[in-house]
């Protein structure tokens, strides 16, 4: 790469520099480099390497003091317990590492679905390819839109303006300019030759010559600090709160278990080792396991609905979504915008309101908008008369482009935009017999009845307006657009999609409330949701909501379903709003001036077609335009939290449970009540027998109403369903010991076996709000819950297990309990279940 202060250097000293030309690198070189500077991927959250990760797990500080205390063990003797907790411990971390690592996969080549690409000049040709296989020398195309993707010089540029504000701070646009003999400057952000990775393109076009890619660049160097990660969701910080619970709980339970040893006397180390293998188990381990592979299953069963997540904890929220905003075109409408009729101000058909819209959309350097692109559609007309001088781009606060044109020797300024804001500047009019008037009150009126009229039939409309300028004006600023001749209006039809209104009725039974933020005016919106059978409720346009103060906007809220001719930062305005209010809010943009409320969002969901700024701030990519799509994920990020929910609840009661009988059983034995290998067996089956929730059935009616995580439904249902679990045990208890007058190996064998297929088989009462039968579970659910409830009635009696384990063959009578009891403890889970849920979890709001 180039040496810093590259851009200090001539053009063409950097070609030969780089080994590169204006026909850009070859194949072959190009994947040299890329093999030698690595992917430009300098922003891309780095994942450390597998062993690294692997060695990551085996970290845990639990873990850690379980293997130094069963290794102390060993010395004492005890070598054979010493090699069946290390063996047992890692296959926990395999299990989990693998299958966490299989999922992460499945979602990395989701997201290179949806990754940017770029223009790219390879063996002389233009291809578009994925920017994270840019190398230096390559030769970049920018446009209006494009995020740049890495630092270089710019070789041309034409009206280009970046916008550097991840950089600088700064969120007005800098114009940039080529320059063959390098610009003098001292800091590279002063530097006006170059183009930064990360900035964005505003308008114009260029060609860029990259020098530096990946963490060379000063995105590169600067990740880690203007990179943000994004906050945790409600439900993530709820899953913190539970852990750290469980965690406090076990610590608690550690202590009374030490205590109880030496009160009775047993050997220090066996109580440690007994203590630590309690800790390890009733900790959930699993859980970050379990996250992952039912974000990543719901991320692949997203993408067959033509969603990709990009960031998966991004699934919760969808989920939790009760408000989504968007914008209707495309979403609402087909996106086959059409030129209809172009007339003038007495509605007469006008070649002259043709020409001009169509010289001003072929000449703007910035992003062509729909609009544009059917008006340059639908004639084509000869612009080698004309010679572009300069403009006054579009932005979203005037609503309006300029450009200013020269035919031989004339210059004429010509202006389009929003029709209310083009009439304003507009002093004069042209007559329908080709004369120039003064725009007076009456054609003014005249003017905007016409206006009304198609809008109230959904039309959409531009103003078009010109001025004749100076021969020797040299530039175009905002102070020229004034006095200028209204020509006339170009009209547009945008029809309804078909599955828009399918897909609003569908999301409003959901439970989602639909805002619609638009730019065009209301009678245009409000025909539109007519069409659809979209109640648009209040309506407010920009210039009302900027006279809102933010206290009276969350008073409109409620009501106001409808926002007209509001900016990209009235559209943050009222996300920011909704939040404030408590909701979760999904916001679906696809504009370049999208990216601040995509951020805001709770969930930023933008469409493959988007601007790649939208694309880049988005968390979910949507490979179709349609609400249909966006309504199928809302579906299965619900199913995703139903499914993470499964497995917090069996980890709460299960666990809840466990330590209570834990704790009676160490006061009324002189033994320990399970040896450390047991206790960690237990947890190896019992968390692999819960790996198949994330692809369980869930019920239709868990689904219908937004999810918002509830910690206080978690700490209350393993109050209540806990405690069955430790009065099953203590029936055991006491059955093992004055029925069956068990020793310590069958006592410890019975309470094994008991203890796991009850907590086993508890997986089909937990897992659905219904009854237990009125439920179907999914296939992988039920054949690993009975494949580990039959390996853990058999393991006594397996050739060498069993004697590792130290497990005794029970007597056929122990078995004749065991049904009863299994059958009991269900029934029993079964009518608590009902309960909470009829009595405790509807005061929690759920």
């Amino acid at each position: 790469m180039p040496d810093p202060g590259f851009w200090k250097r001539s053009t063409a000293a950097l070609l030969a520099d780089l080994a590169t030309s204006d026909q850009g690198l070859t194949s072959p070189e190009a994947a040299l480099r890329l093999a030698r500077y690595g992917r430009n991927d300098a922003a891309a959250p780095k994942r450390a390497a597998a062993w690294l990760r692997l060695l990551k797990r085996l970290g845990n500080p639990l873990v850690v003091i379980l293997l130094i205390a069963s290794g102390l063990s060993a010395v004492t003797g005890d070598v054979a317990s010493f090699v069946i907790i290390t063996a047992i411990v890692l296959l926990s971390v395999l299990l989990d590492f693998v299958q966490e690592s299989r999922a992460q996969t499945a979602v990395d080549a989701l997201r290179e679905q949806v990754a940017l690409r770029a223009d790219v000049r390879r063996d002389g040709v233009e291809a578009s390819l994925p920017a994270a296989q840019l190398v230096p020398g390559d030769i970049v195309r920018l446009s209006a839109g494009d995020l740049v993707p890495a630092d270089g010089v710019l070789l041309s540029a034409h009206d280009l303006f970046v916008n550097q504000a991840l950089l600088t701070g700064e969120s007005y646009p800098v114009e940039k300019r080529a320059a063959d003999q390098g610009d003098p400057a001292s800091e590279i952000s002063e530097v006006g030759c170059i183009a930064l990775a990360g900035t964005s393109v505003i308008s114009g076009s260029a060609v860029l010559l990259v020098c530096r890619t990946g963490r060379e660049t000063m995105l590169g160097q600067l990740a880690d600090t203007l990179i943000a990660k994004p906050p945790p969701t409600s439900f993530e910080i709820g899953l913190r709160r539970f852990s750290m619970l469980i965690l406090w709980i076990t610590l608690v339970l550690v202590m009374l278990v030490m205590a109880e040893s030496m009160a009775f006397h047993r050997p220090w180390i066996q109580a440690l080792v007994f203590a630590l293998a309690l800790a390890v188990g009733l900790t959930p381990e699993l859980l970050p396991m379990i996250m992952t592979i039912t974000l990543a299953r719901g991320a692949v069963r997203l993408s067959h609905q033509q969603v990709i997540v990009k960031n998966l904890p991004s699934i919760h929220n969808l989920g939790a979504m009760d408000v989504l905003c968007t914008d209707k075109t495309g979403t609402l409408t087909e996106a086959r915008i059409a030129l209809t009729k172009h007339v003038d101000m007495a509605g007469n058909d006008s070649p002259r309101v043709l020409t001009l819209a169509w010289l001003n959309s072929h000449f703007e350097s910035g992003l062509k908008s729909p609009l544009d692109d059917a008006i340059l559609a639908h004639e084509t007309i000869d612009p080698a008369p004309w010679r572009k001088i300069d403009e006054v781009p579009f932005d979203f606060e005037r609503r309006r482009v300029s450009v200013l044109l020269e035919r031989d020797g004339a210059r004429t300024l010509i202006l389009k935009g929003a029709p209310e804001d083009v009439m304003r500047l507009c002093t004069f009019t042209e007559m329908p017999d080709g004369t120039t008037q003064a725009l007076t009150d009456d054609l003014r009126a005249q003017l905007r009845t016409s206006f009304d009229l198609w809008s109230a039939q959904g039309f959409r409309l531009l103003g078009i307006a010109s001025r004749a300028e100076a021969a020797d004006q040299a530039t175009a600023v905002l102070t020229d657009e004034k006095d200028l001749a209204f020509a006339g209006f170009a009209v547009f039809l945008d029809p309804p999609k078909v599955s828009a209104g399918k897909a609003l009725a569908a999301l409003a039974a959901a439970g989602v409330v639909v805002k619609v933020l638009t730019g065009d005016n209301e009678q245009v919106a409000r025909h539109l949701c007519a069409e659809l059978g979209f109640d648009a409720g209040q309506a407010l346009n920009g210039t009302e909501l900027a006279a809102l103060s933010d206290e009276a906007l969350i008073g409109r809220l409620a009501t106001t379903r409808l926002f007209c001719r509001v900016t990209p930062q009235q559209k943050l305005r009222v996300i920011l709003a909704l939040k404030r209010m408590g909701q979760t809010v999904g916001f679906l943009g696809d504009g370049i001036n999208d990216a601040p409320a995509l951020h805001a969002a709770d969930v930023g969901i933008s469409v493959d077609s988007a601007a790649d700024v939208a694309k880049a701030a988005a968390e979910i990519v949507l490979l179709e335009q349609d609400l249909g799509v966006v309504h199928a994920g809302v579906m299965e990020g619900r199913r995703t939290i139903v499914n993470t929910g499964k497995y917090i609840l069996m980890a709460s009661s299960a666990n809840f449970g466990n330590i209570f009988s834990m704790v009676l059983a160490g006061l009324i034995l002189p033994f320990l009540p399970l040896l450390p290998i047991q206790v960690l067996l237990t947890n190896l089956i019992y968390d692999f027998a819960q790996t198949g929730l994330p692809l369980d059935n869930v019920d239709s009616e868990a689904t219908l109403r937004p999810i918002h995580w509830e910690i206080r439904l978690i700490e209350r249902f393993m109050i209540v369903m806990g405690p069955i679990s430790t009065l099953f045990d203590v029936i055991t208890f006491a059955v093992l010991l004055l029925a069956f007058h068990a020793g310590e190996p069958f006592f410890r064998t019975g309470w094994f076996i008991e203890s796991l297929v009850t907590q086993i088989l508890m997986i089909f009462t937990v897992r659905t709000r219904r009854h237990l039968f009125a439920s179907k579970p999914g296939r992988a659910v039920v054949m690993l819950a009975f494949g580990t409830a039959a390996l853990t009635l058999a393991l006594p009696f397996l050739p060498g297990i069993g004697r590792w384990f130290e497990f005794t063959h029970p007597p056929a009578a122990y078995f004749a309990y065991l049904a009863v009891v299994v059958a009991a403890f269900l029934v029993s889970s079964e009518l608590m279940k009902r309960v909470f849920y009829a009595r405790i979890a509807p005061a929690i709001g759920r």
